[in-house]
Order: C-alpha cells, then structure tokens, then sequence
C-alpha cells in the first residue's frame, strides 16, 4: 500500500489547484482522476478560452444556504492572487466584458499551468483510476484514509474530495462526491441543474422554434435576482447569458419577467416619434429597437397587439401603447423546465455547508476530510465566478493538510 501526505479526488479545477498548493508546502500529494484526462471542463469552458476569473469577484455573486461560507475563501485568495500565477506563466488574456477574463488562446494554457505547478510540487496525477471503497480510522494515523481503487491501495491522514458536480455527465461527471459525503453522514443540499438554458412547451416552444437564433439584449427577473444580458432563442426555448444567469435563481413552476427594451421606455418612443411627424407602420419603427425578425413574429404571437404592425404611428391608441408595454416590458412565463445536467455549467446545492470549516474546509465531524470546489452547496454565477471558487477553496485547504 503506497502512503501519501494527502489523497484528492478529482483533478478538476479545484482538485489540481489544491494539490498544486499543498505540494508546494512540501506534502507528497496524490491526485485520483477517473476520466482519461484532467481538467476536461477547464478545457471547454469558455468556448474553448476558459473564463478563468473576473475582476469583480464579490460574496453576493454566489448562491448557497449559507450565503456568508464564502467570504473567509474569497477574501484569502483572490482574483488578483490568482492573476499572479498567470502571469507567472507569462499567460496572455483579456477581459471581455462584465470583468470576465479569457485566455487570449486556449483554455489549454490554464491547464498547463495546474499542470505545471504540480509537476513543480511533486505531485502525482492518476489518471483512470476509480476509487472503489474508502476506509476511515478515526483515530490519527498516517493511513486514516485507506482507498482501494483500480490501480492498487493507498493512503494517506488527509483526504480532499473535489469530484465537482452533475454537470455535464460526458466530461466524466457523476454524484461520487455526495456518495462519500453519505458514506460519512454529513448532510447533502438538494441539487439542481444551473446556468443552463430553459425549455418551453407548446405555443412558447413553437415561437422560440420560429425565431431560434435570434439573439437580444434584455433585462431577466425572478424573484428578487435581474440581469441584464443577451437572450437567445432556441429550437428547445431560451437560452444565453441572461437566461444561464436567471437559472441560478429559478425554481420548477416560478414565473419569470422578460424587458426586451430596458434602456428605453416604449410609450416614450411612440410619443416622441409621434411628435416628430413620423407616419411610418409601426413593425417598421420598432424594427429600428429590435431585430425586424423578432418584431414581426411577437407582434403576430400575441392577439393583443397581433393587429398593430401595419398600424400607423399616428393611429395608434392609448390603450395600444400599453398593450405594448406589457409584451415588450413585462413578457412573463413560466418555463417548461431546463436542458438539465447534459447542458448544464454546474450544480447548484451540494454538500451542506454546515457540514464544513469555512477556515480550513475540513469536515467538522470527521477528522482529515475535506471538500472543495463545486461538491460544495456554493454556486457562483456566470462569468468565471466558479472557478474563482475552486481556485480559492483549493488554495486555502491546502494551507490545512
């Protein structure tokens, strides 16, 4: 049986940087990887470019039961920190909007860098090794945690478990982490696909169908969360930032609020063109607000206003400008569902954060197991917010191994 310093699971995101860190404190670490590679969803992330951090970085833009889990991670290892090992690597990015930062090329090259790093450290990667059983003692030992996996028996005093979430089951993601969490009674949050595109049914399905596609700038609400982002119409329903950044907040059945126009008031509009003189149909003046093809068909899609696009501004009535409002404004529905896991950018909820050390991310009840990254109730919103997450959760377990 080979003994190590610490045993990970998971050579995601936080798993590597977590290694990376302990490694170079001068623990002989072991990473346990199921897939054939490791990182493979830094690898597709981003489009191909890895969303790596974001400069605005703040507690609000994560969601969990304990909203406050966060703020000690977060604080101790930040973006700038992690900016300071890009540019280490002489890695060349940009920031695209919203503070988002990419790589310049290739989320290959954020990879490299884990890689890299635990190269630099001593660390060992295993890669297709599956762990069949974990055997605990509670006592203190070099072999607390004994794990059989498909590569032979190892172990180690700490075990860190950085599996991630459901998300995206062909890049090798399963429930092994909240298994382990079970394994050991602690408690696990329900979990959800999130940042993922909605579904719709019927009348709505066959609109998004017509205008698949079609992408505009909107302001989302549900509940008390909004965002304004780009809206794109799919043959399945909606999807883009707007709607990814929405799903974190929505439930099954809620309703959501759609303002295709959140710059501009569409009464105002009408009356100042009318003030103007000008006499033009009004599909054609709205054409100049929205793209002509999304104009045509929601005009035809809802009765209230399906008569009005060969309306004269002029002609237009009071009542008119507010039917208006009321499908440009404040379209709502509620959506059939989600893509679900398959399509989905994490997992929201987890294991329960009252299970876990906000300082050092160790179990509270079971001595040397930690848990880091995305198995963690900890979901951040759109924008490379979760991988700040795993490169600060990782950081900072590793400071306690």
């Amino acid at each position: 049986m080979q003994q190590y310093d610490g045993l990970i699971i998971g050579g995601g995101a936080a798993g590597l940087m977590c290694a990376a860190v302990a490694g170079q404190r001068g623990k002989r670490m072991l990473v346990l990887e199921h897939t054939k590679k490791v990182g493979k969803k830094i690898l597709m992330s981003g489009g191909g470019r890895c969303n790596f951090t974001n400069y605005q970085v703040e507690p609000s833009h994560f969601i969990s039961q304990n909203p406050h889990f966060c703020v000690s991670a977060l604080k101790r290892y930040t973006p700038y920190d992690f900016l300071s090992l890009v540019q280490k690597h002489d890695l060349e990015f940009h920031e695209k909007t919203l503070g988002q930062l990419f790589c310049d090329r290739s989320s290959k090259d954020i990879l490299a860098i884990l890689v890299a790093e635990c190269e630099a450290a001593g660390v060992e990667i295993r890669t297709q090794c599956d762990v069949e059983s974990i055997d605990y003692q509670s006592e203190p030992s070099d072999t607390r945690f004994q794990l059989s996996t498909s590569t032979g028996r190892v172990a180690a005093p700490s075990l860190v478990v950085a599996t991630g979430g459901l998300s995206i089951p062909t890049m090798g993601a399963t429930g092994f982490g909240y298994q382990v969490a079970g394994q050991f009674g602690l408690k696990v949050v329900r979990r959800d696909a999130s940042l993922v595109p909605f579904t719709l049914s019927g009348d709505l399905l066959e609109l998004a169908q017509s205008l698949a596609g079609v992408a505009v700038p909107v302001s989302v609400t549900c509940g008390d969360a909004r965002f304004r982002e780009a809206m794109l119409f799919t043959h399945k329903g909606l999807s883009g930032p707007a709607m990814l950044q929405i799903s974190n907040y929505w439930q099954p059945g809620e309703p959501i609020e759609v303002d295709f126009l959140p710059d501009v008031s569409i009464a105002d509009c009408l009356a100042q063109w009318r003030t103007e003189g000008r006499k033009g149909e009004l599909k054609n003046a709205l054409a100049q607000l929205l793209p002509k093809r999304f104009v045509q068909a929601w005009l035809e899609h809802h009765p209230s206003v399906k008569s009005l696009g060969s309306t004269t501004l002029a002609n237009l009535s009071k009542a008119d400008t507010e039917a208006l409002g009321q499908v440009l404004h404040r379209w709502t529905l509620v959506p059939a569902g989600t893509e679900g896991y398959r399509t989905a950018e994490v997992t929201r909820g987890g294991v329960s954060t009252d299970e876990v050390s906000s300082k050092t991310f160790e179990a509270k009840s079971v001595p040397g197991l930690y848990f880091i990254g995305e198995v963690l109730d900890v979901t951040g919103w759109l924008g490379g917010y979760n991988f700040q997450w795993a490169w600060a959760s990782g950081h900072c377990a590793a400071q306690y191994l």
